[in-house]
């Protein structure tokens, strides 16, 4: 299984093996991991698995496209950067294999 490493604002990090075909958001609820809060269940409604993708990752996660459901939702996230995506959207598969995610102080 793809390992992610997940972590918290104050820098606490979370290593947790995530299945393929399932997605980052569900990976840190099954594991507890601190910080994703995923209100909606990973329906893409809420914004509250809003997680930062390290810069050498984006070229494999991608990026919300312009006027999707995701990229909606993140205009209501607290603290939004050109990193942004919800990790609800970000399905794993081997290439993913490493991903690091940062979580931002709050998801409200």
């Amino acid at each position: 299984m793809p390992e992610v490493t997940y972590i918290e604002f104050n820098g606490t990090e979370h290593r947790v093996d995530v299945p393929i075909g399932s997605s980052v958001m569900r990976g840190a609820v099954d594991n507890s991991v601190p910080g994703i809060d995923a209100d909606c269940g990973g329906e893409c409604a809420c914004a509250t698995c809003h997680v930062y993708v390290e810069a050498e990752w984006l070229d494999k996660t991608g990026l919300p496209e312009p006027g999707s459901q995701e990229a909606a939702m993140l205009s209501f996230a607290a603290v939004s950067q050109p990193n942004s995506r919800l990790a609800c959207q970000i399905r794993m598969r081997e290439q993913l294999a490493g991903l690091t995610v940062r979580m931002p102080e709050g998801q409200h």
